[in-house]
């Protein structure tokens, strides 16, 4: 039955929050904002305070004692503001240093491809954030209040003092979920969970209503006929399309869109991006404006950049430098996941319909043998001298033959054969390869 992937519509906010989730400036540049904004307010009702106590108080004894406490109330504050400034300037080193380190040993262990889980935490960005919002607030207060212990001049720092040692110890816990979230993070199996958690929520989301059969997308390079429109704005990796609005603008001229590059693919100047049917093509401005490019893939929209991650992972996990082959089958395992998730949902092309009905937009999503082929080739093929690994793809290819569709089961005995073939190649006898061949969930346990 047709089904239709449902999208939501991409406008200036949704890529505004995209772009916000994707760097590292906003929140850190916001917490000195916040900073600079409170020391301000805090130094002027401070003020207000001391203004209010010189016009009622009366000379006496009385008075004399509260002044007398007042100055020591803000000789101590001043110190404690002053030593929380220092210990700040610390702290922020100290999360710099560790996010970096936690950004090379992802590059280097996991894969490139996954650096923008550590991008896009927001328990770093929110870290560094306060650290920076309290170093600049508690220099700001410092220098306002100055250094007087005269009490009848000094503007004793009630708010200012108590609003720092609020920061600190809001600093302090802050610090302590810092630790624990870039540990999480240094664990691959922790990472790995993160892509299959993400990749099943934009399958979820993705699975709607008209999308075609895995044969209507089998050879990719096939092009439908009509009037071309080549890519002319910079090239980047196609990120994410705007449904709704192709739609409405092949609706309003009466045609049909055929998005010819993938989400995924890199876009290269004057490739084809469009071929057009129903009438002249739109304008070049008009198709680029519902296009996001970038420089890496996201999961934004991207259907396969999952299995391509965890993939990865293995694949690096597989190398000679590293030798693991339990973490290649732990990625296996999440990838197991996703393609059972794959397994189910209509695959090929995408179209899309505008309220009428009519197809208006035709999008080329990934085949279910380009998904099989994804997801084992590289593991198969780094792995195959490890019976641990090819004991794993064994079962994972047998749970899939017994989920998938009947129409969907012979993509997956093609990859048995593969395996079959590479095995008795490169096994020394028949028993080795008996043994690689015998499916295991954990590989050898």
């Amino acid at each position: 039955m047709p089904m239709t992937v449902v999208r939501r519509s991409r406008g200036m906010f949704p890529r505004l929050r995209k772009r916000m989730r994707n760097s590292f400036l906003f929140v850190p540049f916001a917490g000195l904002l916040i900073g600079w904004l409170l020391a301000t307010a805090v130094v002027q009702a401070d003020q207000l305070i001391h203004d209010l106590d010189a016009r009622w108080a009366d000379v006496d004894l009385a008075d004399q004692w509260f002044l007398r406490t007042a100055a020591d109330f803000g000789s101590a504050a001043k110190t404690a503001v002053a030593a929380v400034s220092s210990a700040m300037l610390t702290f922020i080193g100290v999360v710099f240093s560790i996010t970096l380190v936690a950004l090379q040993m992802a590059a280097g262990q996991f894969s490139p491809r996954v650096l923008r889980i550590y991008v896009e935490s927001r328990v770093t960005k929110l870290t560094l954030g306060t650290f920076l919002c309290t170093f600049l607030y508690t220099l700001r207060v410092q220098r306002e209040y100055g250094s007087s212990t005269d009490g009848s001049d000094q503007v004793v720092p009630y708010l200012g003092a108590s609003l720092a040692m609020g920061f600190l110890v809001l600093s302090l816990v802050l610090f302590v979920v810092y630790v624990h979230s870039t540990i999480r993070l240094m664990r691959v199996t922790y990472v790995m969970d993160r892509v299959c958690r993400e990749s099943l929520r934009l399958i979820r989301d993705s699975a709607g209503p008209a999308r075609g059969g895995d044969g209507e997308a089998a050879d990719r390079g096939a092009e439908p006929g009509g009037t071309p429109v080549a890519h002319v704005w910079r090239p980047g990796v196609l990120q994410a399309v705007d449904v709704p609005r192709l739609v409405a603008l092949a609706g309003r001229d009466g045609l049909v869109l055929h998005l010819v590059p993938r989400i995924g693919d890199y876009l290269v100047p004057y490739t084809p991006l469009f071929r057009v049917t129903g009438g002249p093509a739109p304008s070049d401005a008009d198709l680029q404006a519902a296009l996001e490019l970038g420089v890496e893939r996201t999961t934004e929209q991207d259907l396969a950049f999952g299995i391509r991650q965890l993939a990865d992972i293995a694949s690096r996990a597989l190398s000679p430098s590293v030798n693991d082959p339990t973490t290649a089958v732990q990625a296996l395992d999440r990838i197991q996941v996703l393609l059972t998730a794959f397994a189910g949902q209509p695959l090929g092309r995408a179209y899309h319909r505008d309220a009428e009905g009519a197809v208006r937009l035709v999008e080329t999503l990934p085949s279910w043998p380009e998904l099989l082929d994804l997801a084992l080739t590289e593991v198969r093929d780094y792995g195959i001298g490890s019976a641990q690994i090819t004991r794993r793809v064994a079962a994972c290819l047998d749970d899939l033959e017994r989920l998938a569709p009947p129409d969907r089961r012979e993509p997956v005995r093609r990859q048995r054969d593969l395996l079959e073939e590479a095995v008795h190649t490169t096994a020394a006898t028949p028993q080795r390869a008996a043994f690689a061949l015998r499916p295991d969930r954990q590989g050898i346990g």
